[in-house]
């Protein structure tokens, strides 16, 4: 990869097995999770105010009302630690944000999927888009596994 080639000084390699760059690259990646952690977040409320059954709508049920705020608690969440870390560039905080946002961003598609329902893998919805691409993206730049290293190696 380019960001490994010439001199530390060169390249500002911070992060293990990377620099500047890859630092960038996480800290992006995790406001484009972050993005899709609200997304879904707004998709699963409004799906839940529209579809009704058994005479109400299902967001009255307390099931939906659980998945609905645990989804916004874990991006709010997210939101903190991007933002944090865009402020202060720094390699920890950018580790702990896209470590927050990949896992705010697939476990969001996944309830929004459950509110969604069957309906949520048709081409009626962009639920499994939203799914197939965190998934996709929590693999890049920075893994949750690397970020976990980056983490665990400033608490000694």
């Amino acid at each position: 990869p380019l960001w490994r080639a010439g001199d530390p000084e060169e390249t500002g390699e911070r992060l293990p097995g990377g620099g500047r760059l890859r630092d960038e690259g996480a800290l992006l990646a995790a406001a484009e999770q972050l993005g899709s952690a609200a997304r879904t977040t707004e998709m699963a409320v409004q799906h839940a105010g529209e579809r009704e059954q058994f005479g109400s709508p299902i967001g009255s049920f307390q099931a939906v009302k659980h998945l609905c705020a645990g989804m916004l608690v874990r991006a709010e969440l997210a939101r903190c630690a991007v933002y944090a870390a865009a402020v202060t560039a720094d390699p920890v905080e950018i580790a702990g944000a896209k470590l927050l946002a990949d896992d705010a961003a697939v476990r969001n598609a996944r309830d929004c999927l459950q509110v969604h329902g069957g309906m949520g893998f048709t081409w009626e919805a962009d639920v499994h888009l939203h799914l197939k691409r965190a998934w996709l993206r929590s693999g890049q730049w920075l893994t949750a596994a690397a970020a976990e290293e980056v983490l665990a190696g400033d608490l000694c």
